[in-house]
């Protein structure tokens, strides 16, 4: 098998130590990759650079087209850029893909029978950082909504639930108060799911769709939404399985792909050999899957979830009763190489041989541009009351 090059970063806080866990699975199991090291981050912030990664590194990045980062730090105040936002704008890494399952009874979750995915919007919606101070009391933020934006992704979320043999969609707006942006997001929805009439499709005002996902989240197959409902949900949805330290996702672009544990970079604990690697080991298999290794990453996960059910822990999800043993980072991924062959004898094994978890992307179609027509005037007034000397802007 020809090695792929792939990027890592080792990232802040616990990264190094899950990074360096995940790589020795992966090398284990016989993934083929070629690895060139990036440093972005916390360092790169304390050299004065405000943006936590140098131009230097985006060589590498651009040319692999595949980065595996472990969570990075953003010092606390103002001036200082996130690193994952600029990444996922300058990559065009539009869709983030969130698997959320239980591991009922090895993990404990009041939701033993939860199995979705979540597919976020990445780059618009109210993320696109638009902001500016309109009068001294009032500050705006712009939310964002295209047809290109949404098109890509709900078309990307439609192909994941296809090739993943899942059976129904739901989306997640709230168009009955913004009629015009997330209006546009459930229209397009609405459209791409003619093209898929194999797939079951509903919609949810994303108040009562989040209550389900908190009360029932065994109800949803795959969820997708505009960036916002969608970071805050999926967050939920990962710590209903047990802890927000098993999951990991994908952000994937046209031309490149970012795969990452959701959690942060935990400095309170970084540096003790206690932390969880298993969000960055998964979020390494959906990176097997991208690159086509598929019989590496099916190797990997049951390998993994083996362990899970022998009860060999880590001290976030360790329970007495039910695991057997506590374990350290490292010995935890030495725990998985050891079932590297093996199947999980009561969780459900994965299959990915035969097929892909991670559909290609495909860029939006172009529409013809709308017909424009000033239909009328929106006016804005501020002042100490109504009528003493207001100053008023007016737009059309």
């Amino acid at each position: 098998m020809s090695h792929t090059p792939i990027t890592v970063a080792y990232g802040d806080g616990i990264g190094p130590e899950i990074m360096r866990a995940s790589l020795f699975i992966l090398r284990e199991a016989g993934a083929a990759l070629d690895l060139e090291e990036i440093e972005i981050g916390e360092k790169v912030y304390l050299r004065g650079n405000s943006a936590g990664i140098e131009d230097s590194v985006w060589d590498s990045i651009l040319r692999t087209g595949v980065l595996f980062k472990a969570p990075l730090t953003t010092p606390l105040g103002g001036g200082f850029k996130s690193v994952n936002v600029t990444l996922r704008k300058t990559l065009g890494l539009y869709a983030n893909v969130r698997p959320a399952s239980s591991y009922h009874p090895f993990v404990k979750t009041n939701h033993p029978d939860m199995d979705m995915v979540i597919v976020r919007e990445n780059e618009e919606d109210l993320y696109a950082g638009i902001e500016h101070r309109q009068t001294h009391e009032v500050y705006q933020c712009l939310k964002l909504i295209t047809r290109p934006g949404t098109e890509r992704l709900v078309r990307y979320a439609f192909e994941y639930t296809r090739l993943n043999n899942r059976r129904r969609v739901t989306v997640f707006t709230k168009e009955n108060i913004m009629k015009f942006t997330d209006g546009l997001f459930h229209k397009i929805f609405d459209e791409v799911a003619r093209e898929y009439p194999d797939l079951e499709t509903e919609h949810m005002i994303i108040d009562i769709g989040a209550a389900r996902v908190a009360d029932t989240p065994e109800i949803f197959d795959v969820i997708v939404m505009p960036n916002l409902y969608g970071d805050i949900v999926s967050d939920i949805a990962a710590q209903l399985t047990g802890s927000v330290g098993l999951a990991g996702s994908a952000n994937v672009g046209t031309s490149a792909a970012m795969f990452e544990a959701i959690h942060g970079s935990a400095p309170t604990i970084a540096g003790q050999g206690i932390a969880n690697p298993s969000g960055l080991l998964l979020a390494g298999v959906m990176l097997l899957l991208h690159i086509g290794q598929r019989e590496v990453a099916e190797t990997v996960h049951n390998a993994w979830l083996r362990t899970i059910e022998e009860g060999i822990h880590t001290a976030d999800i360790f329970r007495e009763g039910v695991s057997r043993e506590q374990v350290g980072t490292q010995a935890f991924a030495e725990a998985v190489v050891a079932r590297l062959g093996q199947q999980p004898a009561s969780l459900r094994p994965v299959s990915y041989a035969q097929g892909t978890s991670m559909p290609k992307p495909r860029p939006a179609a172009l529409e013809k541009p709308a017909i424009k027509q000033t239909v009328g005037v929106d006016v804005f007034c501020t002042g100490q009351t109504p009528t003493a000397n207001p100053t008023c802007w007016a737009s059309a």
